[in-house]
């Protein structure tokens, strides 16, 4: 004998409204009562019917959480955070309470890959999609998103960002939590100046994401304050820089590429090749920075006694690094798992939908006095 929601409301006397309200999570119910009907559920062994309840419903059980890289621990950490508050209370007992289904999308990188993604998420009718980390600044593939994402809101799908800023148009948010990128760039470059450094390789990530622009220019904000000058130079790694600059100024070189240890390797090669004076050199990430610090030492030189090396994120493996990274320090976890609250109605937004996360500046042993 099929076993009915009415049947599980006459277990927990109470009427088959609160039982669907405390199945689908939509609504708040007292502990005692969910405590009562979840009892129920377990007792009479009650299947949600999920097909044919989500099409009755606004939205299905399903949230995707789009990364660029899995792979990447600043994704996965991000995306595991989040998915902790999705699955459920984490209890243990097994029971069905209003979880979700959480869906890792990696995108690569590819814009036209996020974009897919969405529209395959609209298709479910999922009921939340959280988006990590920096996005493409191309004002075609912006406007593409917010259209997107305006028909996902109007379907009842709620929608996070995290670690990213809000679109320049487009109100479909719940929420942005946003990560102080240039503020976390500037004290690092700060400290860097305070210790005696003046000629600061920068070796930057791609120069489309968001994430690059609002670090680099945290950067940028620091020279600019101690009156280091302007950017002596900027290229890609592995090819030819796009301006020479002036010699005679304290100015720092830039090289951009991706978000990976080669390029920290091969960008920073060639900031020594163009620059054999740097003293100190920042790297986009602490994956880039390992990659830098690869290839300053494969150069026979020591850190920090003949160059410094800083990165950003604080990564699990930064304080494992010999020496310890100097490092920012994002909350990841915090912020993944508050994307995930946020994404399943669990926690009201910030004032008006948008929050910044702060940056803490971490000091290791990657990074002292410059010589002399």
């Amino acid at each position: 004998m099929t076993v009915t929601l009415a049947d599980v409301a006459a277990r927990a006397r109470v009427s088959p409204a609160t039982v669907s309200r405390v199945l689908n999570g939509n609504y708040p119910v007292a502990a005692s009562t969910r405590e009562r009907v979840l009892r129920a559920v377990d007792d009479l062994d009650y299947v949600l019917n999920g097909p044919a309840s989500s099409l009755a419903a606004a939205t299905s059980d399903l949230v995707g959480i789009l990364v660029n890289d899995i792979a990447d621990p600043f994704f996965g950490i991000m995306a595991g955070a989040a998915q902790t508050q999705i699955g459920g209370p984490g209890d243990g007992s097994g029971r069905a309470g209003g979880e979700k289904l959480a869906v890792i999308c990696n995108t690569g990188g590819s814009p036209e890959r996020e974009l897919t993604y969405l529209t395959l998420l609209q298709r479910q009718r999922a009921a939340a999609v959280v988006l990590t980390g920096g996005a493409v600044e191309n004002p075609e593939h912006q406007a593409a998103m917010a259209a997107k994402l305006a028909k996902l809101a109007d379907a009842g799908t709620r929608i996070v960002f995290c670690g990213r800023p809000p679109l320049p148009e487009g109100d479909a948010l719940v929420a942005a939590l946003a990560f102080d990128n240039r503020g976390g760039g500037r004290r690092l470059t700060e400290h860097l100046i305070s210790l005696g450094h003046r000629r600061i390789g920068y070796v930057a990530g791609p120069r489309e994401r968001t994430t690059t622009r609002h670090r680099l220019e945290g950067h940028r904000e620091a020279l600019h304050a101690a009156g280091l000058g302007a950017l002596a130079a900027e290229g890609d790694a592995g090819g030819t820089a796009t301006g020479s600059g002036d010699r005679g100024n304290d100015d720092s070189l830039v090289v951009h590429g991706p978000y990976d240890r080669r390029s920290g390797y091969e960008a920073t090669l060639e900031l020594l090749r163009r620059a054999p004076d740097v003293t100190a050199i920042v790297a986009a990430n602490d994956t880039v920075a390992l990659g830098a610090c690869a290839a300053v030492r494969d150069q026979g030189m020591r850190i920090p006694q003949d160059i410094s090396v800083a990165g950003f994120d604080d990564l699990p493996f930064s304080v494992d690094a010999v020496p310890a990274l100097t490092t920012v320090r994002l909350p990841l976890f915090e912020a993944g798992a508050r994307a995930g609250r946020l994404a399943m109605g669990k926690e009201n937004p910030p004032p008006g939908g948008i929050a910044t996360i702060a940056a803490e500046l971490m000091i290791r042993g990657s990074t002292a006095a410059p010589r002399g």
